[in-house]
């Protein structure tokens, strides 16, 4: 028997150890690259919506380029980010906002990846639960790898960022779907 149920399963794994390589191999440079760029640049307000129109352009093809929303569900999408963006332009600083942006794409990767593993046959007990223990799980490691590089440190509040950007992402993929099951459940086709 394959280890990955279908080609989707094998991709998104395959996207998630990418970004798990781009986020570990960028864990020293993140000063340079914020001095290299500027703080005027970092902080302004079109480079966070150019910012939040790339992560779009990443995140719809990943999770919803093979499903049909529902006009319902993309309202609750739209409030979604809503909140989303309200909770990233409120943060201090840019390292903060990439800790959000970043475990909301390891947890949504993890969590996509169990359901599409579920959904296809195999044994996964609480998709969702399992995906935040990953996810957190590999928060910790961040910071692990961090300890070990020079001019670095672990930082539990780091930890606490990539959790609450878990949580979030996790606890609005559940709404989403949920909304998803009472709208079929309320109007089958």
């Amino acid at each position: 028997m394959p280890f990955f149920t279908s080609n989707r399963e094998r991709r998104l794994w395959l996207a998630l150890l990418i970004v798990l390589i781009a986020i570990y191999a960028t864990l020293g440079q993140t000063p340079a690259i914020v001095a290299a760029l500027g703080t005027d640049i970092i902080e302004s307000a079109e480079a966070n919506l150019v910012f939040a129109l790339l992560v779009l352009l990443i995140v719809i093809p990943i999770f919803f380029i093979d499903k049909r929303l529902g006009r319902l569900e993309i309202a609750v999408g739209i409030g979604i980010l809503a909140v989303y963006l309200l909770t990233w332009l409120r943060l201090g600083s840019w390292e903060e906002r990439t800790h959000l942006f970043e475990y909301a794409l390891v947890a949504a990767l993890v969590h996509e990846a169990l359901l599409e593993r579920r959904d296809n046959g195999r044994r996964v007990p609480a998709p969702a639960l399992l995906a935040l223990i990953i996810s957190i799980l590999l928060g910790w490691l961040d910071e692990s790898i961090q300890s070990l590089l020079p001019n670095r440190v672990f930082d539990l509040v780091d930890v606490a960022f990539n959790s609450l950007a878990a949580v979030m992402i996790i606890g609005a993929r559940w709404l989403v779907r949920r909304v998803r099951a009472w709208v079929e459940n309320r109007w089958p086709n």
